[in-house]
């Protein structure tokens, strides 16, 4: 079996006390059954309190009850009182992976951060272009996809990639190349004669069908949907400001391709997938402010919630915010 990583994979080191936004705060954390029989079983003071915050949900299994929206394992200097009294070892499968992304697609395997984390949003928004890493592991299991669909996939999202670090277009012009790629990508998994890609007469076209206006209603949009904490509530709140198209946004583009692109092998929705991506890139285009944190904040609010995502990506098609018209008027 393969593995792929991105370049910047293993660099990742948690900063815990100094981390700004540390992912003890707001998050019930789902405890895996083995690790929650093992909290439970402990004896003396880390038991007993343990044993008083772990709680059964019909949903997610155990999980460890947040208290004053942090983990009551939380100690005031920043560190977690697990680890700090029995080692690395004793945390959650959840506390151990995260931020750590694993998308195992049977005969390989792709790695990732994840951008909720402001460590790994650091590391994914200053990356330079680099190959990822290939490692060797043996064993693989039988596909459960179609396997033509994914190789389709797999060259259309090489496609996107090198379109997205295409200098030769501006932030703007790679995004709106990438929502009408998005499309063309679409016709080729669907088996539709589709024809040849002209970037130059699809900017033109693009110019013509750009319907300008949808910012305050894209923030409006993402408004409706769950709110985790009140820093992001406020941030859909204030004014908008415009963060500068740099390219950062190509990095945060590339992470959203490589981490979604794939994933249409299961119900062949990749149109969809590419507004969720060029939408997701002109919110923290159209909030401003420190871009990284900007990013980071979203992914935790969106990205952090299966509710959230699956609600962008059923608006894609119906919702009048999102229409390829007024998406284009926001690039333009």
């Amino acid at each position: 079996m393969q593995i792929f990583k991105p370049a910047y994979f293993d660099s990742f080191r948690c900063i815990a006390d100094r981390c700004p936004d540390s992912c003890c705060k707001e998050w019930e954390v789902e405890i895996d059954g083995r690790t929650a029989a093992y909290y439970r079983s402990l004896p003396g003071a880390l038991g007993d309190r343990l044993r008083a915050v772990l709680k059964d949900d019909p949903d997610w299994g155990t999980v460890m009850t947040i208290e004053n929206s942090r983990c009551p394992m939380w100690r005031d200097d920043g560190l977690c009182r697990i680890q700090a009294e029995l080692g690395h070892d004793a945390l959650c499968k959840t506390c151990r992976d995260f931020p750590r992304l694993c998308h195992d697609y049977g005969t390989f395997r792709e790695y990732g951060l994840e951008l909720s984390c402001p460590e790994a949003a650091r590391l994914i928004l200053n990356a330079e272009d680099k190959p990822h890493l290939v490692e060797e592991t043996p064993g693989s299991d039988a596909p459960d996809y179609d396997e033509d669909t994914m190789a389709v996939l797999l060259e259309t999202r090489k496609t996107a990639l090198e379109l997205i670090d295409n200098r030769n277009f501006s932030v703007p012009q790679m995004l709106t190349l990438l929502l009408y790629y998005g499309y063309h990508a679409q016709s080729l998994l669907d088996g539709v004669d589709t024809p040849d890609f002209c970037e130059e007469a699809l900017l033109d076209e693009a110019r013509e069908l750009a319907f300008p206006g949808g910012e305050q209603d894209l923030v409006d949009f993402f408004a409706t949907l769950e709110i985790l904490t009140p820093q992001w509530q406020q941030r859909l709140t204030a004014p908008l400001s415009f963060a500068q198209w740099t390219d950062k946004f190509r990095n945060l583009a590339r992470y959203f391709a490589e981490r979604y692109w794939l994933q249409a092998v299961a119900d062949y929705d990749l149109a969809g997938r590419v507004k969720f991506i060029v939408a997701s890139c002109l919110l923290v285009h159209l909030l401003g402010g420190d871009m990284i944190e900007t990013a980071q904040l979203y992914s935790k609010e969106i990205e952090n919630s299966d509710e959230n995502v699956d609600s962008i990506l059923d608006a894609a098609y119906s919702h009048p915010t999102l229409t390829d018209q007024r998406l284009l008027g926001m690039l333009h």
